[in-house]
This record gives structure tokens, sequence and C-alpha cells, in this order.
């Protein structure tokens, strides 16, 4: 249920027998995948832009000599972008994790939390996937009565189970353990990611329901 409080501890689900995935790919998956890819684009080339510059020092519009950026995403990087797509990367957790639609609006508030509080890391193709599967992970621990460990997301996010425990731990931290979110805020999030669909010509509402899937085979390593 979405409300304040402290970091819930919901029973853990135990990994099922593979199954046929049968269900629909949520439509919230394909509007945060948008999002994200347009904002991890920019910012691949903003980072691109930097690193020629001397120190990596970032410049505003005037010429003038701001902050360089931030590390507090350092964490979430590897040493090259996985080779899946973010899209990809989204209906795979949620194929696998049988998390309900809204852990993904979920993930997606604690990223614009950690774009908010940390305004000088940006979100970009060496950290989106670590972060994606972090926040989702933490999300469906939020959200969901039943969950699966950190060691089953690890093995579906194709991190070891040893990383995706300290990504937690540092998203919390970096959060300030403020992982609740009002039902408020949570449906304003969603009118958010529906208007931003709405700009590029697209009618699509997030789905606000609890939606479970199969489990398959799961094999991946985003390296």
């Amino acid at each position: 249920m979405l409300a304040t409080g402290d970091y819930p501890t919901h029973p853990i689900r135990q990994p099922d027998p593979i199954q046929a995935d049968t269900t629909p790919t949520p439509r919230v998956l394909t509007i945060i995948s948008s999002v994200l890819e347009k904002l991890v684009a920019r910012n691949d080339k903003l980072v691109e832009v930097l690193t020629e510059q001397p120190d990596g020092l970032n410049l505003d519009c005037n010429g003038t000599i701001s902050a360089p950026l931030g590390k507090s995403l350092n964490a979430f990087h590897g040493v090259r972008a996985p080779n899946i797509s973010i899209p990809n990367y989204l209906e795979r957790i949620y194929k696998y994790t049988n998390c309900s639609p809204s852990c993904f609006v979920l993930g997606y508030v604690y990223i614009d939390r950690l774009a908010h509080k940390h305004p000088d890391s940006l979100l970009v193709s060496l950290n989106v996937h670590r972060l994606l599967v972090t926040c989702v992970m933490v999300a469906s621990k939020v959200l969901d009565d039943v969950h699966y460990n950190n060691a089953f997301y690890a093995r579906v996010g194709g991190v070891s189970n040893a990383e995706l425990n300290r990504l937690e731990l540092e998203l919390l931290f970096l959060l300030d353990f403020g992982v609740a979110v009002s039902s408020q805020v949570f449906e304003t999030y969603c009118f958010h990611l529906e208007q931003e669909m709405l700009i590029n010509g697209v009618d699509q509402k997030v789905e606000r329901v609890i939606s479970p899937v199969a489990v398959d085979e799961i094999v991946t390593d985003i390296g």
C-alpha cells in the first residue's frame, strides 16, 4: 500500500516453476522506457561534450565554468553500456519478477528524486540499468505484499547478489531512506508520464492495478 512509513519487510516470494508468459506488456513500461531513453540519450551527449572540455568542467549558457559532473551515482556505473535496451530490460524485470506495474512508476519516482537530490549526477547509459533494477526491487518491497528476494532480482538484472545488495544500500542512503510515496504523489507522477506521451502524440494511460505474470527462464548479464 502506498503510505508513509519505514522501509517495509514483506514476505519473500519463492521462485516459481518456469511457465510460459502470456501476459501483455503493461503500457507503463512503454511510457517509462520512452521517457528514460530520451533522457539518457540527452545526458550521454552532454557527458560527451563535457569530457572534451578541460578537467570535464561544466559551462553554463554564458560560458562560465560551474561545477564538474557529480559522482553520487558512480556506484551504479558499469564498465560499458549493456547491450540490452531500456524497454527490453524493463520488460524482462516485469516478466520474471511478477512485480506489479505500479512498481515501475515508483521506481521512476526514485530516479526523479535522485535527480533532484543530486542534480550534478546524470542518468546515463552506463548507470541506467543498475538503477532501474535496484529501484524496481526496492519499490516491490514497498508496494507488493509478496516479492522475490535480492538474489532473484540480481539474477534477473544480470548482476551479482553481492553487487545488488550494495546498490540497494547505496540507493537508500542517496534517497535518505525516503522510499515511501503518498497516493497523491503517485497519481501526480502517473499524470506526468501520461502527459509526456501526449507531447509525442500518443495517448496512453498508466495502469493503476496489480497484474502478476508468470516466471520464465532467466539468464542475462549486463556486465
